[in-house]
């Protein structure tokens, strides 16, 4: 049996920390000032010296920024990419075909699901939302769909089990792996299976739901309230050709990632130069020899939808960084404990807990941390948790870890949280209120959560 550390007087700080970080995020207040204080008490008591400490406020923001920033940049490079497509109209010609297959309400529901689900995996939900909810909504409820269905199917299968899983960019399993400290394609192939098993179940749920109002839907034109994009009387080959080449391409990279193992960083690095050369391109065919000067312009609106996201994350990840040794030795120094993982051992070996009690304990935290609208500020600390439980436990830290993540992004990323920026935007998309939104997904989204848990339980 391992060696029980001693829990100090700077552990008992820590724990402090957490606690005030929970309790602020279920009152819907901002943690970043309880985080950063957090972070500079435990150097002052770790240290015993003023200089050291402040510098510890520092270094926890630098490894955090530096763990996080590729994916910060790929997210930035995808939707500059977007932005530069959006010139062209080349947005609008790459998902139009789809609403050739939205004729019948039931097809228009899930057809609207999937292209979301694929189009959140590659260009991040919100500008997702954009480029999918502005093109289609409108098309889904003039073939007979209810407005608070299609935007059901879009939050769900977006916000929801896309970005749950997070596959392809790798934003939120990069966040959850650095915090539990365990390798990246395990917590892939984890958070894959329970997204998946959590937005299946939800989507199914939430159409037996609907169903009579969606069976009762008639084809309507009553689409004021609705964001809807016009196609435009010209289209330039520069169009067709990036409306063409980008889905193909990346499905092709997909391909080769998948035969060839490329994952974690060198799949970020794959992802990014392709948006990246993309950007170049579409600014050519956009504005000829004016290029120079606006693909700055497409770079820059990119680094500020991602430095939006992340700011508020990486103070977060910074604190919770210290609860595994791995990280902690990085802020600390040499030597340092984790002080979670020191606190997770005790907890373990004091209370008679097993896999039941700890999945959905990390489930209900998970949620928990969502409730500020953001669901990436959760994930330090589901990771820590998930190392802290299960290590002394024998428990699967990968599955515990991507249980946390899928509890956290269902419900902070934008599903049943009315404040959270997703969920309002695609509210806003499909002019319905983003309260009943809310309350409509509440239900299938909860049964979804619970079947993924379920599941972990089974895996562990």
């Amino acid at each position: 049996m391992t060696e029980l550390a001693e829990i100090t007087l700077t552990h008992w700080a820590y724990l402090i920390g957490v606690l005030a970080i929970v309790i602020a995020m279920v009152l819907r207040r901002g943690v970043v000032l309880i985080a950063t204080v957090g972070v500079f008490i435990v150097g002052l008591l770790y240290t015993g010296a003023l200089i050291p400490a402040i510098q510890v406020v520092f270094n926890s923001f630098m490894t955090a920024g530096t763990g996080l920033f590729d994916i910060m940049l790929v997210i930035a490079l995808m939707v500059g990419m977007l932005k530069s497509m959006e010139t062209l109209g080349a947005d609008y010609l790459m998902v139009a075909p789809i609403k050739w297959v939205m004729k019948k309400p039931v097809i228009a529901f899930f057809v609207l699901g999937i292209v979301m689900y694929l189009a959140a995996l590659f260009f991040w939900p919100t500008p997702a939302t954009a480029l999918v909810g502005v093109i289609l909504i409108p098309v889904a409820v003039k073939a007979g769909l209810p407005a608070m269905a299609a935007a059901m199917s879009v939050n769900i299968l977006g916000h929801g089990m896309a970005l749950a899983g997070d596959m392809v960019l790798q934003g939120a399993p990069n966040i959850t792996a650095n915090s539990a400290d365990v390798n990246i394609n395990e917590i892939l192939s984890s958070a894959a299976i329970l997204s998946l098993t959590a937005g299946i179940v939800a989507i199914i749920v939430a159409f037996f739901m609907i169903r009579k109002e969606i069976l009762a839907g008639s084809p309507s034109d009553e689409t004021d309230e609705i964001i809807e994009a016009k196609p435009r009387e010209k289209y330039t080959a520069g169009a067709y050709f990036m409306a063409i080449a980008v889905p193909v391409v990346y499905i092709i990279l997909v391909r080769i990632m998948y035969l060839a193992e490329i994952r974690g960083g060198a799949s970020t690095a794959l992802l990014g130069g392709t948006a990246a050369l993309f950007i170049v391109i579409s600014s050519f065919l956009s504005h000829g020899d004016k290029a120079l000067e606006r693909l700055a312009d497409y770079l820059r609106d990119g680094l500020m939808f991602s430095v939006k996201i992340f700011a508020a994350v990486i103070p977060i990840a910074g604190f919770f960084f210290l609860g595994a040794p791995a990280n902690a030795a990085a802020i600390l120094g040499e030597g340092a404990p984790g002080f979670l993982f020191d606190l997770g051992n005790t907890f373990a070996a004091s209370l008679p807990l097993s896999r039941v009690p700890v999945a959905f304990g990390i489930m209900i935290t998970g949620v928990v941390t969502g409730l500020d609208g953001s669901g990436f500020s959760g994930l330090p600390l589901v990771g820590s948790l998930a190392n802290a439980l299960g290590t002394p436990l024998g428990l699967s830290v990968p599955v515990l870890a991507a249980l946390g993540q899928v509890g956290a992004i269902f419900s902070g990323g934008g599903t049943i949280t009315a404040w959270a920026f997703g969920l309002v935007a695609t509210a806003g998309v499909a002019g319905v209120s983003p309260l009943e939104l809310a309350r409509k997904n509440f239900i299938p989204v909860m049964s979804g959560l619970l079947a993924a848990t379920i599941v972990a339980i089974l895996l562990m």
